[in-house]
């Protein structure tokens, strides 16, 4: 009964930037931490960036510098602000909550969403 959905994603050329965002919705007592993952054709799925419910916020080395990840924990939503975009940032980008709910018991969950493809060109 909880729903991640991702928006933002596009086609930009080498040194663009894009911002995603994700909110998640339903029955939600909290949102701890909350973080970005892309794969790429033929790759593993690898954290692009995470932050805790407090602000705490950790990035891969591949993105630092180049990438900022934020939340509104009003809304329920992460943000990933993407600048100097690089042809190697390609790939599909998604977004994980671990949320703890009312209806379990407020109990943590993992969920992911649906996926956004992020595509940069030379």
């Amino acid at each position: 009964q909880v729903q991640l959905v991702e928006s933002g994603g596009g086609l930009v050329q080498a040194g663009g930037s894009l911002r995603l965002s994700c909110a998640a919705s339903g029955s939600i007592f909290s949102i701890n931490a909350m973080g970005w993952y892309r794969q790429a054709p033929g790759k593993e799925r690898e954290l692009v960036a995470d932050i805790t419910s407090g602000g705490i916020t950790n990035y891969a080395d591949s993105v630092k510098g180049r990438f900022t990840i934020s939340r509104d924990n009003a809304k329920n939503t992460v943000y990933l602000q993407m600048n100097s975009l690089k042809p190697e940032d390609t790939a599909v980008y998604y977004c994980n909550a671990h949320v703890s709910l009312t209806s379990r018991g407020y109990r943590e969950y993992s969920y992911w969403g649906q996926g956004t493809q992020v595509t940069v060109s030379s």
